[in-house]
């Protein structure tokens, strides 16, 4: 798959995703959309690929959706949102629910439908001159990209309103108080901190990791006796993977785990 708007790399069963239209300060388009639908699911479905570090090129993570390409939409510009839509929801949606853990690596700034893709990933490393606003409102937008499910979980609903309603800009060390990035590193080590982190989840218990990351989010809008019956399921259905059996073991043997991701 060729991409038009994005790097992509693997290396040592991580996936490096690039926005690539810094000259655009990286904002999503319809194409960029599309090939990040594309390469949701190359993550998802490359058995090689057992994390992913989402990231932006040059000194931005995002700028939010590509207004100039939306000013020249003229009256088809509803059906156009709901194109782009389609196709970064899917990609949102895959990266979510796939078992490969995604960690974003956030440098500069994360506007709009960066900062929604920031929050709909797994693990949020910010550089400490991050800055985060949702922005959508101040152009006379609504919000999109997934942040209105899962701002208000980080957040809660009143502090999800204020950010929304007032586009007010945190800092890196403000997101992390508000609990919306988990680290701030220096600028100079993001990208090394983040592979790192991912590495390390890349040697994890793959399958695992997919089924807690999916119980985790549909713990949100379960009863408890539901949840607990899905969580039955799921250990149970782990406890027939060869990677529950070497986990074990390696835990009885006092030694490290050699995960398959079976």
């Amino acid at each position: 798959m060729q991409y038009t708007t994005l790097l992509f790399n693997v290396s040592e069963n991580v996936a490096r995703i690039t926005l690539n239209r810094p000259e655009a300060v990286n904002s999503i388009n319809a194409a960029m959309a599309e090939d990040l639908m594309h390469a949701a699911i190359r993550c998802g479905e490359d058995p090689a690929i057992r994390a992913v570090v989402i990231t932006g090129a040059g000194n931005i993570f995002c700028g939010g959706g590509d207004l100039k390409s939306f000013a020249a939409q003229g009256d088809g510009l509803p059906s156009h949102f709901k194109e782009v839509t389609t196709h970064l929801h899917a990609a949102i949606s895959r990266l979510t629910r796939m078992e490969a853990p995604v960690v974003a690596a956030v440098n500069g700034s994360a506007a709009g439908a960066g900062m929604s893709l920031a929050c709909a990933c797994d693990i949020i490393l910010a550089a400490e001159s991050a800055r985060f606003t949702m922005a959508y409102t101040r152009v006379g937008l609504a919000p999109d990209g997934s942040s209105t499910y899962f701002l208000p979980r980080m957040v809660g609903l009143k502090r999800a309103l204020e950010l929304v309603l007032t586009n007010r800009v945190l800092s890196a060390q403000e997101a992390l108080d508000w609990g919306i990035v988990n680290r701030v590193v220096p600028d100079t080590e993001l990208l090394t901190e983040a592979h790192r982190l991912a590495g390390q989840l890349a040697t994890g218990a793959l399958k695992a990791l997919g089924v807690a990351k999916r119980l985790l989010h549909s713990g949100g809008t379960e009863t408890l006796e539901t949840q607990m019956e899905h969580e039955s399921q799921a250990i149970a259905n782990m406890g027939r993977t060869s990677d529950a059996r070497e986990g074990i073991t390696a835990f009885i043997e006092k030694r490290p785990a050699r995960f398959r991701g079976q």
